[in-house]
């Protein structure tokens, strides 16, 4: 049994598609077979929302009068810093970064309370943002300074370019120490008080394609309420992870580079996300439409919360100091119960990705499918598997002689 893309359109386009949930493929799977639920459905809809820190965006402003060069100056947006180095009057706000005034974790730990996600969170729901600018001047671009108010809808160009989401599988993020850890997992009480996990586990895009056989450059996603698409890998893409039999990864795997028209996107699925004791982040809706070509790629969807395992580190030794220790691994329907088992000690569970959420989001590009608004797309070109090559390398330190 083998379908095509072009097939799969063809039947949106006239009404016809078999579209499902990750959730819903499960239990159909268990009725029917791989083989018969292969034959009829076409779709399968995955969601994830969590915390997301390779986030940002960028915008064109547009000229003002007179012309003012932004780049080699220092430009901010509600007092946070955007990066200007491109041309005149083209910026970039990152999910993570703070106002220059933040006290930091000089009071530890440090509220963070407000950042970059913050901002896009704020222009995506309609909000006025002050933008606040000096410049050297040039004799083409005169102007030195501007301070005025930024509203999405009357800005160029906005557009979400996250160059690292939709992590593929993740760590459990525990604490040995004797003390309270802030980390970008959440906060983690000492002597394993408590356990902390960041991934929609079976309704996760990458997890329902572990091997990117659907998933690739210009496929088209839900990104932040609005279309997207796959720009490139991520940063950190490690497809030669660690994987189960069943070929899903137990430790963070692949990783995706995405980008979308922002002046689409809602602030119900971008949200400014304050981290304590750590910093700032953006917490991202992303969906994928994994196109059912063939038995293999339903029997990957077909994957449960039981059959998803995560390697448990220690945060306030292991990973700070890259060691490659895992304490030991739990499947995902193990974290979702609420408890775990680890080093003999029975330790609570808690998720910051929203498996309600994810849900939703499958859901409603379920609907945008069915509706025929949402047509799949053919990727131009292949991320990279485990036998590509590709891994992700610590930093090789070379010492700068003076």
């Amino acid at each position: 049994m083998s379908k095509t893309i072009a097939e799969i359109n063809q039947k949106i386009r006239e009404g016809k598609a078999v579209v499902v949930t990750a959730a819903e493929v499960k239990d159909i799977v268990k009725q029917k077979g791989v083989k018969k639920a292969a034959q009829e459905i076409d779709v399968v809809t995955t969601g994830t929302f969590g915390p997301m820190c390779s986030s940002g965006a960028y915008l064109n402003i547009g000229h003002t009068k007179p012309r003012m060069k932004l780049g080699g100056g220092k430009t901010y947006l509600n007092d946070v810093p955007a990066y200007t180095g491109f041309a005149a009057v083209d910026i970039y706000i990152g999910a993570t970064a703070i106002p220059d005034d933040d006290p930091r974790n000089k009071p530890h730990p440090g509220n963070f309370e407000y950042g970059g996600g913050h901002v896009i969170e704020e222009l995506v729901a309609g909000k006025d943002v002050k933008l606040a600018a000096t410049a050297y001047g040039t004799d083409c671009y005169p102007r030195k300074r501007l301070e005025t108010w930024l509203n999405l809808k009357d800005v160029n160009e906005a557009v979400l370019f996250n160059i690292r989401n939709v992590y593929q599988n993740y760590n459990v993020a525990v604490n040995l120490s004797e003390k309270t850890i802030y980390t970008y997992m959440g906060v983690l009480k000492p002597r394993l008080g408590n356990a902390n996990y960041c991934s929609a586990g079976q309704m996760s895009p990458l997890l329902n394609d572990p091997h990117y056989k659907t998933i690739g450059i210009g496929t088209r996603i839900f990104l932040g309420g609005g279309e997207g698409f796959i720009a490139w890998q991520g940063t950190q893409h490690n497809p030669g992870a660690l994987r189960g039999e069943n070929g899903v990864p137990k430790r963070g795997a692949g990783t995706l580079c995405v980008i979308g028209d922002l002046k689409q996107m809602s602030a119900r699925w971008l949200v400014g996300t304050s981290m304590l004791g750590y910093g700032t982040t953006l917490t991202v809706g992303i969906g994928v439409p994994i196109p059912i070509l063939s038995e293999e790629i339903l029997k990957y969807t077909a994957v449960t919360d039981a059959e998803i395992f995560a390697g448990v580190v220690d945060y306030s030794e292991a990973y700070p100091q890259l060691k490659s220790e895992v304490l030991g691994e739990v499947s995902y329907a193990q974290l979702k119960s609420g408890k775990i088992v680890v080093q003999g000690k029975e330790v609570p569970t808690a998720s910051l990705s929203s498996y309600s959420r994810a849900l939703e989001i499958a859901g409603i590009l379920k609907e945008w499918i069915l509706s025929g608004k949402f047509l799949l797309t053919e990727p131009v070109a292949p991320i990279p598997g485990a036998d590509s090559g590709v891994t992700f390398r610590a930093l090789k330190e070379r010492p700068i002689e003076e």
